[in-house]
Parts: structure tokens; C-alpha cells; sequence
């Protein structure tokens, strides 16, 4: 039996007998890399499709659908942002100041994709707004790695000094990760909650669940919109103030709607007040305590709202002094030694995928479907699912055991897991989902939109 299947399953606490019904195909050079990427991969992808045909089975009626998880698949989902093309154009992806930088003692990794995190890593640097490469590394070469790390976070910016495994499990925020489980999914409590009243057929098993999205890159997108796929009413809600890529949403974004909310105006706080009331599940991407103001913590939001299913991610944790801090995949890579590992005597490198991104995505949507099958179960209940990159990176670099993929049979090549479409902004190449069970859904009902174009109200 798969070691990192069982290992994810075993987090959502979910009946290990099921495992039997996962088969695999898989194939040679699918996310080659130092460290077990594709176990990574293929497990995420594998627990989410077993929790949806799960659900599907106890919402439907009848057995458990058997899954089967494709090596290529997997690994084109996994690189779907890559594969991303609108009219033939693909996505432009990170920005030039988002990079490794050489620094007096060691490396630094920046992520300055957005305006307002350039200008804060500028900021951090003591740099004027149109300084460019040359003079970010010119910065750079004279400081010390952590030095540079403290004044960028201290400016809202975002660079990390890049550590190796040691380096980081010395520090407290490596070290109370390592504690923490794989996922976290737990019953709050609050008295029985609403379960949808539409029956979930095997292809549409989320049939009547609301998602409130209020997620931004790349984890918290993949697990909504896997939940569209599976046929739930996905309402993401940005902030007018922060900016977004078309392309981002391009590629996350299918099956969903999306729409722009204020929630420091009253009338903008009344309608998602309206939203929440009817919501059934609340999926959040924000670094931890950026919503408590809006009274949107997981206590707060299961008094509300009972019967709710809250999940949340975070890049390093939701506690230790980097609890609070932004992060993105490449940044995690690069503190708790990943970028080292599989960097050459010359220079940091990276994983072949943004893949605590993608497997911690497919990780938080495995856990709100068992929230679900669980729910409908019992009748109610409010559910918290937690998870964090940093888990994730742990979990890749500390438990998972490389398995040997057979060298004959085809290589892997994306082309038979990509799909294309005429969408009313142009016409759209994504990749196919990779979460497949016997009877369930192959695509998504719908494309993407105009990002924030969508009015704040749910379908039904």
C-alpha cells in the first residue's frame, strides 16, 4: 500500500479500509526531482478523490466508487498555471524582483509578484520605487541573509533567508511545524448545523454546498475550485483594495464566481453578512489574524453559523512569532531547506511544481469533503480543517519514502490531460483535473470569468 496515501487518509481520520478502493497508473519522469515530489502529489491527489467519492457514496447512496489516480494527470494539474494559455498567451508567472539573491553569507529568495510587495521588499531595502534588479542585488551582496530577511518583513515585504533542514528545525517556527499533524480536522461543536438538502448524485457530491472563498494564491484557490468541480456554488470574495492576476484566476478559477466586497463598508459588510448566513462551508488563504477584525475566526464564525465547516491554511502556521507572517510556496521552499536540497553547489533550486501550493490544496479540499461526509452523517456539526505549506514541506522532506516508478512503459507528456475551451474572454488551455473517481466529474461546469465581475448572491 502507498505509504503517503495512507499517511494523508490516516490525518483526515477516515476509515482505512477505503484505501482499497485506490488503483494507480503511473508513469516514468513525471515531476522528477531530489526529493518524493510525485509521492506528494499523487497522495494529495488521491485522498481528495476518495474523500469526494465518499461523499458521493454516502449522499447518493450505494457503495464507495473505486478511484483511480494517473500519473499524468497528477502532474500536469500540478503544473497547471504553466500550461495556462488564454488566445494562445501564456501566463507571464514571476515577476523579475521575485528571485534568489546572492547575500554577504548565504542566499535570499524574494516574491514581489504584486505591486504592493515590490514596493514593500523596496521599502525593506531602503531602495527607491523604480529601482530595478541591478540594484536590489547590489543591495543585497553587502548584508547578511537574515539581516535582509527582518528589515523586508518588518517593511509588509517578503524575503526569507534560505536555511537548510537543520537550520530551520533549530528555529522555534521548524520546530513547533514539526509538531503539528499533516492536516488538522476537528469537531467544534455547536449544536446540529444545516446539511444541504440537495441529494448529491456520484457526479456532483458537493450538489447544494455554498463555499464562501476568501482566498488568494495558490493553495486556497485549488481547493475551491476542486469543490466547484465537484458541484458545489463556489462565491469568491476579494477586496477591492488588493490587486489580482487575470491570469491567476484564469487558471484557478473555473467552476467559480467572483466578486468584490469592502468589508470596512457597512453596506458591503451587510451583504456578506448575508452570504455567510447561507453559507455552508468558509474556506480562508489570508495570513492568520488578517480577518479577525471582521469577527471571521473559526469561534466566531461556528457561533454564528452553526453547522459551518471552516478551513483554513496558512504559509508557516497559525502559531511561533512567523504565525503571523505571509508566505508563498517559494518562499517555504527556501526556509525549511527544500530550495537547498534541491539546488546544485552553485545555487539554490526549486521543485519541479509549486507543489506545497498544489498538495496542500488538494489536502484542505480532502478534508472539508470529509467534513461534509461526516456532517451529513451526524446530521451537523461545525467542522475546523487547518493545514499549513510548512506542514506540507515537512511532511515531503521528513515522512515520505521514495518509491521506485518503473523505467519501461511511455514517459510522461502533458498532452493528453490538457483541455481547451471557448470562453467569453477568449479561447482558454487549462489542464484537466486530476481528482477522478468512477462516475464522477470529468470537467468543470463552468470557465473562469472576470475576475471580481460577478454579483454577491449565491445561485440558489
Amino acid at each position: 500500500m502507498n505509504r503517503a496515501i495512507s499517511q494523508a487518509w490516516a490525518a483526515l481520520g477516515a476509515d482505512a479500509a477505503l484505501l482499497e478502493r485506490v488503483s494507480y497508473a503511473r508513469v516514468p519522469g513525471a515531476l522528477p526531482a531530489r526529493l518524493p515530489v510525485m509521492e506528494l502529489a499523487r497522495a494529495t491527489v488521491a485522498v481528495c478523490s476518495l474523500a469526494a467519492a465518499e461523499l458521493a457514496a454516502v449522499r447518493g447512496g450505494g457503495p464507495v466508487p473505486s478511484v483511480r489516480i494517473e500519473d499524468g494527470a497528477v502532474a500536469t494539474a500540478f503544473h497547471s498555471e504553466r500550461f495556462l494559455r488564454l488566445d494562445g498567451q501564456a501566463w507571464e508567472g514571476f515577476a523579475p524582483l521575485s528571485r534568489f539573491w546572492r547575500a554577504a553569507d548565504g542566499w535570499v529568495r524574494t516574491h514581489a509578484n504584486y505591486p504592493h510587495h515590490r514596493a514593500r521588499l523596496l521599502t525593506g531595502l531602503g531602495l527607491p520605487a523604480d529601482a530595478d534588479a541591478d540594484a536590489v542585488a547590489g543591495a543585497l551582496a553587502g548584508r547578511r541573509a537574515v539581516e535582509v530577511e527582518d528589515a523586508v518583513y518588518g517593511a509588509g515585504g517578503l524575503a526569507v533567508a534560505v536555511r537548510d533542514t537543520g537550520a530551520w528545525a533549530a528555529r522555534e517556527q521548524g520546530a513547533l511545524v514539526a509538531r503539528e499533524p499533516l492536516l488538522r480536522l476537528e469537531r467544534l461543536g455547536g449544536g446540529p448545523g444545516p446539511v444541504p438538502a440537495a441529494a448529491g448524485a456520484a457526479g456532483s457530491p458537493c450538489a447544494g454546498v455554498r463555499v464562501l472563498d476568501l482566498t488568494r494564491v495558490l493553495a486556497g484557490p485549488v481547493a475551491t475550485r476542486t469543490l466547484a468541480l465537484l458541484g458545489a456554488d463556489v462565491l469568491r470574495v476579494d477586496t477591492p483594495h488588493l490587486p489580482e492576476s487575470q491570469e491567476a484566476h484564469n487558471d484557478t478559477g473555473l467552476g467559480k464566481r467572483s466578486t468584490l466586497l469592502d468589508l470596512g463598508r457597512s453596506a458591503d459588510r451587510r451583504t456578506f453578512d448575508e452570504l455567510l448566513a447561507r453559507a455552508d462551508v468558509v474556506v480562508t488563504g489570508y495570513r492568520p489574524g488578517a480577518l479577525d477584525r471582521f469577527g471571521l475566526t473559526p469561534g466566531a464564525l461556528a457561533e454564528r453559523r452553526p453547522g459551518l465547516v471552516v478551513a483554513q491554511l496558512s504559509a508557516w502556521g497559525r502559531h511561533g512569532q512567523w504565525g503571523t507572517r505571509r508566505g508563498f510556496d517559494s518562499l517555504v521552499q527556501a526556509a525549511t531547506g527544500i530550495a537547498l536540497l534541491e539546488g546544485t553547489s552553485d545555487a539554490p533550486g526549486a521543485l519541479p511544481a509549486q507543489a506545497l501550493d498544489h498538495g496542500t490544496g488538494y489536502l484542505v479540499a480532502a478534508a472539508v469533503l470529509r467534513a461534509l461526509t461526516e456532517r451529513h452523517r451526524s446530521g451537523g456539526g461545525t467542522w475546523l480543517a487547518e493545514a499549513a505549506l510548512a506542514r506540507t514541506a515537512h511532511w515531503l522532506t521528513h515522512d515520505l519514502a521514495t518509491e521506485e516508478v518503473p523505467s519501461h512503459g511511455p514517459s510522461y507528456a502533458p498532452g493528453p490531460w490538457l483541455l481547451e475551451r471557448d470562453t467569453p474572454l477568449g479561447r482558454l488551455r487549462h489542464a484537466r483535473t486530476p481528482v477522478t473517481y468512477e462516475g464522477g466529474p470529468t470537467d468543470w461546469t463552468r470557465p473562469p470569468g472576470r475576475w471580481g465581475a460577478d454579483a454577491p448572491r449565491w445561485l440558489s
